[in-house]
């Protein structure tokens, strides 16, 4: 029986999602489901409700849940990775409150920046653990990483592993719809490329029926610029760079020197940033799963319609051999994008079929925009350089190349920050010298 393994199938939501989209595509019906969690109780509900769910959807695959991650992923074809290390209490709470004693100000801090740097730092090491299991016991496996920082984690593997790896983020999926509805104009049968790296790659090309809609989107920009919404920070920089990026202006706030500044507090306001947002966000997810449990893990009439994340297509097109084009996380290799250096991790678009995943050749991006990228490629080239050698230099080398942390803070105080972390986090790091 051919096995897709779920990594941090506690993520019920998210495993509804990935999971009951599988049970929607007839190639798969009767593979195993196996489902593995660090926390059992979170892993109980989730077999749960996808049991429910496999009832409604009339499917034969198999649902079963493991308490030894080996067994879980021995025989696996595909191997879907979701996992939090650290979660909201302790680690999303220090690498926000840490750096504000410093004076250093964060909206998401989960792709680089320096909570994103110590997300990494927290979770290379238990994918490199993935990794030895699924090179003893699944070899051939395709791994799907949903865990963020994109991409670190997944270069992390590319580069150190020897496990077939594909970074998957809706952002990609989604940009075009979002900035051509918010602009009142139709999405339908609009052609798009996009390329760049994860959270910071860019709609390079925009047209319908061969026209560039470009000019028509840059129009009305103008036109909303004084009204207060959710999307200034990318309209600022496609105004100075030409391009729309494809990750939300609460994430590229802090990706750049620009939009959070201490020296000019104004800018928050004017740009409309919504600081610490992301423990907001787990606060609200946290209250709302426990108002949410029942109806999802206890319903028994629950249902699904396929959603638009990638995973599912992508295993389908590879059983099916019907080819699936997606925005996928990938080595740089052989220079799929020209300007960026090859031991990056980019965003380019990517065919999936029998024979596997084949990233798809890019070219040169405009050269802002490649410039852009290597500002955050170099952080995110040091943080694995960290994480591989465990020496604290290039932790803080990391931390100095980064572009928000560099603008505001001094040398000392971000080796002194760095310090900090290392020691707040405690066990959920290695042994740094």
């Amino acid at each position: 029986m051919s096995k897709i393994t779920f990594l941090g199938a506690g993520s019920t939501v998210f495993a509804k999602n990935i999971l009951g989209d599988c049970m929607l595509v007839p190639a798969v019906d009767g593979f195993e489901f196996a489902l593995f969690d660090i926390d059992g109780k979170r892993l109980k509900e989730s077999e749960s409700m996808l049991n429910n769910l496999k009832e409604n959807l009339s499917s034969r695959v198999k649902i079963k849940a493991y308490h030894d991650r080996k067994e879980a992923l021995r025989g696996a074809k595909y191997v879907i990775n979701a996992i939090q290390v650290g979660g909201y209490k302790p680690s999303t709470v220090i690498d926000f409150e840490i750096p504000k004693k410093y004076g250093l100000r964060q909206t998401i801090a989960d792709t680089v920046g320096i909570g994103g740097i110590f997300r990494s730092l927290r979770t290379i090491p238990v994918l490199f653990d993935f990794a030895r299991d699924i090179e003893e016991v699944a070899p051939d496996a395709t791994f799907l990483n949903y865990t963020n920082p994109m991409a670190t984690l997944t270069g992390a593997m590319l580069r150190y592993t020897n496990v077939k790896t594909v970074g998957l983020c809706h952002s990609v999926q989604v940009c075009t719809h979002h900035l051509l509805t918010s602009l009142d104009m139709d999405p339908t049968g609009v052609e798009e490329k996009i390329a760049g790296i994860n959270h910071m790659a860019w709609l390079l090309e925009v047209k319908k029926d061969g026209k560039d809609l470009y000019p028509e989107i840059k129009k009305r920009v103008e036109a909303i610029q004084k009204t207060k919404h959710d999307d200034m920070v990318r309209f600022e920089l496609m105004k100075r760079f030409g391009y729309y990026v494809t990750e939300s202006s609460e994430h590229n706030a802090e990706y750049h020197p620009y939009f959070i500044k201490s020296r000019y507090p104004e800018l928050i306001e004017r740009f409309n940033i919504p600081l610490d947002e992301y423990p907001r966000r787990c606060v609200e997810q946290i209250e709302g799963w426990e108002k949410m449990r029942d109806e999802l893990v206890n319903n028994k009439q629950l249902s699904h319609q396929r959603s638009h994340e990638y995973g599912s297509r992508i295993i389908e097109a590879m059983e099916t051999n019907v080819p699936f084009k997606f925005g996928g996380n990938v080595l740089n290799t052989g220079g799929l994008i020209g300007n960026l250096p090859v031991k990056a991790c980019v965003e380019v678009p990517c065919v999936a079929d029998l024979s596997g995943i084949t990233p798809c050749y890019v070219g040169e991006l405009p050269e802002q925009l490649a410039a852009l990228n290597r500002t955050n490629i170099n952080t995110q080239l040091l943080t694995i350089e960290a994480a591989v050698t465990q020496k604290k230099e290039h932790i803080y080398q990391a931390a100095l190349l980064d572009p928000h942390t560099s603008a505001e803070l001094s040398i000392d105080d971000i080796v002194s920050l760095c310090d900090e972390l290392i020691e707040a986090h405690g066990d959920y790091l290695p042994k740094y010298h």
